[in-house]
């Protein structure tokens, strides 16, 4: 395991608000006058889907690969000199539709993740092409790995496998199963030995499903930081990367963990 104890603090914004459905321009426009409360955050998270809502109509909704949120995201990302990210609809270059998380850089580099975990509930297997492969961004000297929704169901997904410090949701997970959200991302955090934000949505979508937020940052050992409740905003906390060191040394279950490949 690295050193981390020379690495500053991460300083995160979660912006949990309402949607709405299948409009994009007014969906940026919402978001941008929110981003204006997340100045001073190194890394802003916004929901699932945060252009459409939690929509299968991926046809009719998807943006090309450097579409119009792409560029959106790199000028909230350069105004407020922070990393932006969320996910939207794509059509990929391969005529393919993804879920896909974009990682939007103040420098102007744009990275991301697809959903690999499509909620078949919702039929989104049908309408979606699953990603091939785990990523992870570097932040301050940070690693971060992102993941989307329903990917939190899977723990060998989620497992860390490269020091990943900071685990990062976006979602639109319903009320319905907000216990099950709510006992999962611990979970993640202390099998990891690392830190949890995720951020979902609240409000009702364009099909009636009501989402009651509980948008939050976890420690290491599972511990809340941040628990938002079903509040409408911008929300701050920091994370230190002294503290995950000095757990992880007294702690090092990382040590015992078991190897294996994800095919």
């Amino acid at each position: 395991m690295r050193d981390l104890s020379d690495l500053p603090n991460l300083n995160i914004a979660l912006v949990q608000t309402t949607l709405v459905w299948h409009d994009c321009k007014a969906n940026h426009a919402h978001f941008e006058d929110l981003l204006d409360q997340a100045q001073g955050a190194d890394l802003v998270i916004l929901p699932e889907m945060f252009t459409t809502g939690f929509s299968m109509e991926s046809e009719a909704l998807a943006e090309p690969e450097n579409g119009v949120t792409s560029k959106w995201l790199l000028a909230q990302a350069k105004r407020i000199n922070a990393v932006v990210t969320g996910s939207v609809i794509v059509r990929s270059a391969d005529g393919s539709h993804r879920n896909r998380l974009l990682w939007a850089r103040p420098d102007g580099e744009l990275l991301h993740y697809d959903k690999r975990h499509l909620f078949r509930m919702a039929g989104e297997h049908e309408h979606y092409s699953p990603g091939e492969r785990q990523v992870q961004f570097e932040l301050k000297g940070w690693r971060i790995r992102p993941l989307i929704c329903y990917d939190l169901r899977f723990p060998v997904w989620s497992r860390d496998a490269r020091d990943t410090d900071l685990l990062l949701y976006t979602a639109n997970w319903p009320g319905a199963r907000r216990q099950h959200w709510n006992r999962l991302l611990p979970a993640r955090a202390i099998e990891n030995l690392c830190y949890v934000a995720a951020v979902n949505r609240i409000g009702t979508d364009g099909k009636g499903f009501a989402y009651t937020g509980d948008s939050q940052v976890l420690d290491f050992q599972g511990e809340s930081l941040l628990n938002i409740g079903e509040a409408d905003g911008v929300f701050h906390v920091s994370l230190s990367a002294e503290s995950l060191a000095a757990y992880r040394q007294k702690f090092p279950a990382y040590l015992d963990a078991d190897t294996f490949e994800i095919h």
